[in-house]
């Protein structure tokens, strides 16, 4: 068998070896891209947590005052952290605020920043 011949055959095997495998390969092999390592919250807390964040942005997508497609939720131990872009101070308190508001939130970290004209 040729170097060529032997080369293609070891593509076409690492190929169909690593079918159905995208997600480990580009993205780290988690579903939402990213593998950051072992969760050290304790049992129960990924879903409290993942709770919060879905009723944290429930509550920013249903403002008028807030751009909430502009903004990402990410909640650890009870702590949200808000990052992303805002038209005004104005709709930054508001994004905090309504945060805060939220049963089971323990802290909020604001990592917006106001752009103003941006929309």
């Amino acid at each position: 068998m040729t170097g060529r011949l032997r080369l293609r055959w070891a593509v076409l095997a690492a190929a169909v070896g690593l079918q159905g495998c995208a997600a480990a390969v580009v993205g780290g092999a988690a579903p939402g891209g990213y593998d950051a390592g072992p969760d050290a919250r304790p049992e129960g807390q990924a879903e409290s947590d993942a709770a919060i964040t879905s009723r944290v942005e429930a509550l920013l997508a249903r403002d008028s005052q807030v751009e909430a497609r502009r903004i990402t939720v990410d909640t650890s131990g009870g702590v949200v952290t808000l990052k992303g872009r805002v038209g005004s101070p104005h709709a930054r308190r508001r994004a905090i605020e309504l945060a805060r508001g939220v049963t089971g939130v323990r802290d909020v970290v604001s990592e917006l920043r106001v752009i103003r004209d941006y929309y």
